[in-house]
């Protein structure tokens, strides 16, 4: 769990998702998928161009009825009821999106309109720290000031649920670093529960407690981002004897290994059941030699789960 986090294990699920399962003519793009968000905590959705990320966060906001399924926000389905599925719900969407000739004052006094928690000081504080122009025209904005402006929007109408599809898309380095410095900055007693999803693998690792994985139109992981830095490691070691290049890695039996690399040197694999024991019994085969272990990125952990996913599975 990151700092500030209010995350909860009681009560009712922000976010419930189950059996989700979407289709394009014959192609199935989403199967059975069941997804959990828990209350204060931050859910990261990740899934390669295609995996269909898009499809679910439309079937989550109401946007698109699913095959099969449901999605619930707030206990409420979102397809058969969406305004009271969203009435505590915030959006940042992938393409920044508000009436073109409106600035940015006017964009907060409407919102104050519509939203019952506006806070009208939170929004003009975000303004000065974003260094967001007024009274310019929306369709006036770069894109990261829009996207900023999305986000101070969001934050300030004081969502019970905060739903980022791919915010900082596009943004520049300083853009994405001060929406997700805001967005963390956002968590603690009280803040929304945020579900997002993004490409962004560095920068979730800064604000994420768990991260769920597309691949394949299945959930290939959804688990604590802790658990996931735990269990998923790359090993390296030496052979002491010359081996059949086709026998190498039979050593890792017992390994649930994702990728299995026979080098000059000796072997590097990636497994998804790491524990101490099963690193030791390794140590123990007396063939092997500099047996190590190391850690890995999100990045590298997501590579190993969809790096590899057959074109034909892609949206």
């Amino acid at each position: 769990m990151k700092p500030g986090s209010n995350h909860q294990e009681r009560g009712p699920n922000p976010i419930a998702i189950d059996g989700l399962l979407v289709r394009y003519g014959r192609r199935t793009v989403l199967s059975g998928i069941d997804l959990h968000v828990q209350k204060g905590s931050v859910t990261a959705l990740l899934g390669r161009n295609g995996s269909g990320k898009t499809s679910l966060v439309r079937c989550l906001l109401g946007q698109q009825k699913p095959e099969a399924g449901t999605c619930r926000i707030l206990g409420t389905d979102s397809w058969k009821d969406r305004t009271k599925a969203l009435g505590r719900v915030a959006v940042v969407p992938e393409e920044p999106d508000a009436p073109p000739e409106m600035n940015a004052l006017q964009l907060g006094r409407f919102s104050g309109r519509l939203c019952p928690g506006w806070d009208h000081g939170a929004f003009a504080a975000r303004l000065r720290q974003f260094q967001l122009p007024s009274n310019t025209a929306f369709q006036k904005l770069s894109r990261g000031q829009k996207a900023l402006l999305m986000l101070a929007l969001a934050l300030s109408s004081r969502p019970s649920v905060l739903i980022l599809d791919d915010p900082s898309l596009g943004l520049d380095a300083v853009a994405r670093q001060v929406l997700f410095e805001e967005v963390l900055g956002s968590l603690g007693e009280g803040g929304p529960t945020v579900f997002i999803t993004t490409h962004d693998l560095d920068a979730l690792e800064t604000i994420a407690d768990r991260v769920a994985v597309l691949t394949g139109g299945k959930l290939a992981l959804s688990e604590e981002m802790e658990s996931v830095k735990n269990r998923f490691r790359k090993l390296t070691y030496g052979l002491e004897r010359p081996e059949d290049p086709a026998d190498a890695g039979q050593e890792l039996d017992g390994f649930d290994a994702l990728s299995v690399k026979v080098r000059g040197w000796g072997v590097e694999a990636v497994v998804s059941n790491f524990t101490e024991e099963r690193f030791s019994r390794l140590l123990a085969l007396p063939h092997v030699v500099d047996a190590e272990t190391h850690a890995l990125s999100l990045r590298q952990v997501f590579i190993a789960l969809a790096g590899e996913e057959r074109k034909e599975d892609q949206q």
